[in-house]
């Protein structure tokens, strides 16, 4: 790629959740674009993957092996980090669970706690270990957070993740503000369906008896008839915002489902 074009040229980003997925695509995307990729997640062999894929495509990226939900992980991550490359620029908050989907009597409080302590608190720590690195020149974070909790509630049963989406949007609102005289963004990107490996590790029980029945015959996604979104349609909004494209745009969620939370809200 012609380096005169690249987005993130000389910047260093650290991306949550990085092995598959959202995350994955993001990672790749920012190393086209020029910047050096902190990839961190809980599996190395992914993210080994990931970072070899990229550097055969002439990338900058190192494997960081962290759990969000473990704050002096993300500590650990963010300092290394700094002290390969020297400076933070873009932390993409990105790592999550569905969790458990289950009507509220059968949904156990172990289970509430966990889906809490990783898209809720993981996304606070994350963003809390990196805020001394983002202060000295200022950046961008965006934080993965989805339709559900945001402008879709007709998912029953989906109750502790819909919560922790509606708290990552707060978040990031509060923080926007908190933030901006340091010249630092925060944004939320709220995703409806796309195609990822996340629904593998969704474990859904007794959902019949916690929804409202309704048909969507020709699908639920109005802008492609019922077809998901890829990760790398998201990657690209991901990288506008944390680009200097989007250099007036902060505390904005912003959708992409194709109509679907609209519709299905």
């Amino acid at each position: 790629m012609d380096k005169r074009t690249m987005k993130l040229e000389g910047k260093v980003a650290l991306v949550t959740g990085g092995g598959s997925g959202i995350g994955a695509a993001a990672a790749k995307l920012f190393a086209a674009e020029g910047a050096k990729v902190g990839v961190l997640g809980r599996t190395p062999e992914k993210l080994d993957q990931i970072v070899e894929e990229i550097r055969k495509d002439g990338g900058t990226a190192e494997a960081v092996e962290g759990d969000v939900s473990d704050y002096g992980d993300m500590e650990r991550a963010m300092g290394e980090l700094v002290e390969r490359w020297g400076r933070l620029d873009v932390v993409f908050a990105n790592a999550g669970v569905n969790g458990v989907w289950a009507p509220i009597d059968e949904l156990a409080a172990e289970e509430w706690d966990k889906t809490i302590a990783i898209n809720l608190s993981g996304t606070f720590y994350t963003i809390k270990a990196a805020v001394p690195h983002l202060k000295k020149r200022g950046g961008s974070i965006i934080v993965t957070s989805s339709v559900n909790g945001t402008r879709m509630f007709s998912n029953s049963g989906a109750s502790a993740y819909a919560t922790t989406k509606a708290g990552q949007v707060a978040l990031t609102q509060m923080l926007a503000l908190e933030l901006a005289k340091h010249s630092i963004r925060v944004n939320a990107i709220c995703p409806g369906a796309i195609t990822t490996e996340i629904e593998e590790s969704t474990e859904k029980r007794d959902l019949d008896k916690a929804k409202e029945p309704v048909e969507y015959p020709e699908g639920k996604i109005p802008l492609t008839d019922g077809k998901p979104g890829s990760a790398e349609e998201v990657a690209r909004l991901v990288l506008f915002l944390a680009s200097d494209d989007s250099s007036h745009i902060t505390g904005t969620p912003v959708w992409i489902d194709g109509g679907q939370s609209l519709m299905q809200g």
